[in-house]
This record gives structure tokens, C-alpha cells and sequence, in this order.
């Protein structure tokens, strides 16, 4: 079996399975605006879920280096934050670039159609 090149299959698309996970994209989406990083209670409140959910997408993204998790207290109270690594910033981008190229080529695609049906069909 041969190895297959972009030629041969241009929409092959290698997207990140750990970041093509809705929770998880508006995680990365949400520390990506906010550089210092989030409380988990905010991150919770921004993406709409619940304390086991986001815990456990958290473990995912940070077992995958991309999320930084840091536990520990404000006065006597338990405090968690997260925050985006540096490789997990280059990541995420790396992925938005491809989901542009993704809907760039959907769009291309769309458009040779477009032409193909206008085109009279010979006689």
C-alpha cells in the first residue's frame, strides 16, 4: 500500500481530535481571550458546563499539554485556574488555520458548482 500525498487526497484534513470537540474548542476559544487565564468558575459559566464536565475536559486538554491548571486558595477558599500553555496557544492556532483552509476549500468548492451549473450542456 502506497503512502498517500496531499495531491491524492486534498480533503484529508488532519484536524486535532483532542481540539475538535465542541466543550473543548469553546474551552481553548475562552483562554485564548484571556491570556492571564480564567477561574474555573468563569471558564464554567462561559462555556456552559458543569463542574465534572469541565473538569474532565480540562484533564483531556492539559494531559495533551495545550491547558495549564493551577489549584490552590484565595484566603481559606479553594481557588482553580486555567490557562493556555504556550505550545497549546501554537496549537490552537496551527488548528484555526486549518479550519480556515477547511472553510476556504468548502467555499471553493461551492463556487466551481455554482459555475457548473450555469454552464449551458451541449447539444
Amino acid at each position: 500500500m502506497s503512502a498517500k500525498t496531499d495531491k491524492d487526497a486534498p480533503y484529508a484534513y488532519g484536524l486535532d481530535r483532542v481540539l475538535h470537540e465542541k466543550a473543548r474548542l469553546g474551552i481553548m476559544t475562552s483562554l485564548a481571550g484571556h491570556p492571564k487565564g480564567l477561574a474555573f468558575a468563569d471558564l464554567k459559566k462561559l462555556c456552559d458546563l458543569t463542574d465534572g464536565n469541565l473538569s474532565r475536559h480540562l484533564q483531556v486538554l492539559q494531559e495533551a499539554g495545550h491547558v495549564a491548571v493551577h489549584k490552590g486558595y484565595e484566603g481559606n477558599r479553594p481557588h482553580t485556574s486555567c490557562k493556555l500553555t504556550a505550545s497549546g496557544r501554537k496549537q490552537f492556532l496551527q488548528y484555526l488555520d486549518l479550519l480556515e483552509k477547511i472553510v476556504r476549500d468548502a467555499n471553493d468548492a461551492l463556487e466551481v458548482s455554482k459555475v457548473a451549473k450555469r454552464k449551458p450542456k451541449p447539444a
